[in-house]
């Protein structure tokens, strides 16, 4: 994947006029910003620029607002919070190309910042209209894209505009590639993934490339009790997709036929209501799971002998949780496993890569995200590319 330009190709760019395709599209409450991590990851990039002497223009989407303007998704509301990570004066500009925007380039000194009106505004920036792209490459002279959350969408301003100018990946992007590539494109084996979550519907692609790809998968969350049902445990009223049992088997059946061991919890933390420290909670083995009890966590032997398996592994690939880990105690399982992950990353023996909100949160939670190699904070193009999918903004990078 080391076959895209990045900001160390593009050269002199003073007085050049830098489009640069971030991902603006935060999390607000009360009309303010309440989180600020994605302006933080572009920040390198864009200061680069800007410090070079390139006349910066910031593109980003911001809702859904389905080709239609609206006072309520205008970028005009996340300034103040781009300010103040970059600590620059930055301009709003109402379009994203036309006069508006050439006067602006006009004004711009080198070095100066501005961010373009939400793209999704414009019908054509989702149907990928190549006159979009063209008229909004009119005002620049290079294409940078930052914002991996949205290399999966194949839009004027993610795939569109590479065509059109020439195009390099900033720092954001080189880093989660270079992460990613690391993880599944050329990893160091043994390697061990971990996909956890609510539901095996919402991930049957992931599991079905994972079982070619990696050592060792370890299933967690409600998935798991879909798996533990396909091999006949009764698994009492814990959430389970009982119609998936034949799909389960199947991704079983080609993870035994592409040696890779797939590690379901025999222990398990089960509750006859799904509260904070219900009554009546327990662990127990997963063949004794009352009819009127539900599963909410792996049992802490599971999570014991997952620590080892870690021990063996070179690289890790981890999305989703391993128990309802919003509740506690649910979350001790995650909690313990991330806390392993991180300790083996701490002494250079693993390779961890994580990705997707609530795997975020819950490594957070852990206290464990600062010690990974890497954390993706792209929820869809995280999943789509743990699916072995083509991502259409990063291939429109690819020389």
């Amino acid at each position: 994947m080391t076959d895209f330009r990045t900001l160390d190709a593009v050269g002199d760019v003073h007085g050049k006029v830098a489009l640069v395709r971030v991902d603006l599209n935060l999390p607000m409450q009360d009309g303010a910003v309440t989180d600020d991590t994605r302006i933080k990851a572009s920040a390198p990039t864009i200061l680069e620029l800007a410090d070079g002497g390139a006349k910066v223009l910031l593109l980003a989407h911001f809702g859904r607002p389905k080709g239609a303007r609206s006072s309520v998704m205008s970028l005009s509301m996340v300034i103040d919070a781009v300010q103040d990570v970059l600590g620059r004066e930055v301009m709003f500009v109402p379009e994203i190309y036309g006069p508006v925007v050439e006067q602006t380039v006009g004004i711009l000194p080198p070095g100066g910042i501005a961010v373009l009106e939400n793209t999704r505004f414009w019908p054509g920036e989702e149907a990928n209209d190549p006159e979009l792209a063209k008229a909004i490459a009119a005002n620049a002279d290079l294409f940078v894209n930052d914002a991996f959350s949205a290399a999966h969408r194949a839009h004027a301003t993610t795939e569109g505009l590479a065509h059109v100018l020439p195009a390099f990946a900033g720092r954001a992007m080189e880093a989660e590639l270079t992460a990613l590539q690391k993880a599944l494109g050329n990893p160091e084996r043994p390697v061990a993934a971990v996909v956890g979550g609510a539901k095996v519907s919402s991930k049957l692609d992931v599991l079905t490339h994972l079982v070619g790809q990696v050592d060792h998968l370890i299933i967690g969350g409600g998935m798991a009790n879909t798996f533990l049902a396909a091999r006949g445990v009764d698994v009492g009223k814990s959430l389970c997709e009982h119609d998936l049992a034949a799909t389960a088997d199947q991704i079983l059946a080609a993870a035994d036929k592409a040696g890779c061991t797939v590690h379901l919890p025999y222990d398990v933390v089960v509750a006859k209501e799904f509260a904070a420290n219900p009554a009546g909670l327990r662990t127990c083995n997963v063949h004794e799971v009352a009819a009127d009890e539900m599963i909410l966590d792996v049992g802490p032997q599971a999570v014991e002998a997952l620590a080892d398996v870690l021990k063996t592994c070179r690289t890790l690939v981890w999305n989703g949780p391993l128990g309802a880990f919003e509740t506690p105690p649910f979350d001790a399982a995650t909690v313990a496993l991330a806390q392993s992950a991180a300790a083996l990353t701490r002494e250079g023996a693993l390779v961890s890569v994580a990705g997707g909100g609530d795997t975020v949160a819950a490594l957070n939670q852990a206290g464990a995200a600062g010690d990974f190699s890497y954390i993706s904070t792209a929820g869809g193009a995280f999943l789509e590319w743990m699916e072995g999918r083509e991502l259409p903004g990063v291939k429109a990078l690819q020389r």
